[in-house]
Formats: C-alpha cells, sequence, structure tokens
C-alpha cells in the first residue's frame, strides 16, 4: 500500500489554506488598525454578536486553549479594546464589555474582514463554496 507524503494530502491543502488566509488577513488588518491581531479582531466581533459568552466559549469558536483566550483579554484590556468585571452570576467568570475604542475598531475592521473573505473566494462559484464547505463538514463528522 502506498503511504502519500503529508504534503501531498487534502489535510495539508486546507492547512495551508488556513495559513494563508490568516497571513493576508493580518497584513491587511494591520494596514488599517496596527495594534489589533487577528484573533483578537474576531473576539471582540463575537463579543459584539454574543455578550455574555464565556472566555471557554470564546476559545472554543476562535479553537483556541483557555490560557491562550485569558492572555489575550488581558493584552485587549490593557489596550483599552475590552473592560473585565466579575459575572454578576457567577464569580469565577469574567463578564467582558467591549469598549468604545474597542467598538471604533469593530467598525473599521469588518469592511476589511469583508474584503478579506471576497479575495479569498474570487473566482469560486456559490455553488462551489456550498460543495467544499458540505465536504469539509463531513471531513469534521468523520473525526468526530
Amino acid at each position: 500500500m502506498k503511504f502519500d507524503a503529508p504534503t501531498r494530502t487534502v489535510f495539508y491543502t486546507i492547512e495551508q489554506t488556513i495559513k494563508q488566509y490568516r497571513k493576508m488577513s493580518q497584513k491587511n488588518i494591520s494596514a488599517v488598525v496596527s495594534d489589533i491581531t487577528l484573533d483578537q479582531a474576531l473576539l471582540l466581533i463575537i463579543l459584539e454578536e454574543h455578550p455574555g459568552y464565556s472566555q471557554k466559549e470564546i476559545g472554543g469558536i476562535l479553537f483556541r486553549e483557555e490560557a491562550s483566550i485569558t492572555r489575550m483579554i488581558s493584552a485587549m484590556v490593557r489596550n483599552e479594546l475590552l473592560q473585565k468585571g466579575t459575572h454578576l452570576d457567577d464569580r469565577r467568570r469574567s463578564d467582558l464589555q467591549i469598549t468604545q475604542k474597542g467598538r471604533e475598531y469593530i467598525a473599521l475592521l469588518i469592511p476589511v474582514i469583508r474584503e478579506n473573505r471576497a479575495a479569498a473566494l474570487q473566482n469560486i462559484e456559490k455553488k462551489e463554496a456550498k460543495l467544499l464547505k458540505e465536504i469539509l463538514r463531513k471531513m469534521i463528522m468523520n473525526c468526530t
């Protein structure tokens, strides 16, 4: 039985795609807002859409460990993008609030993120993107 080298697998191409997309996205984000990472931008947008999400929930969405999310949030508090308080119902949880500066960043970043997505999907028909998403979801289910 022939064994494909890792660089010849679909998984390698998926990983390469993700890394290239993140590199392009960070470059374009940094051109507009120089002191924020892609993950921090996504965290702001997630919190805006889902206020009250826990650090664990945010970590799950961003595929990051809780410790990584904790460090990211601490940096965002220092940069005045978030305010952190004690959760009213559970003192073990933090209550995260987006600051005015954070909201201004979101307004600047949303058009950039839309442009990034459009650039990555350029020359890909909607039906192709839909099929790709379906295939990837099947792969996720196979691994679950």
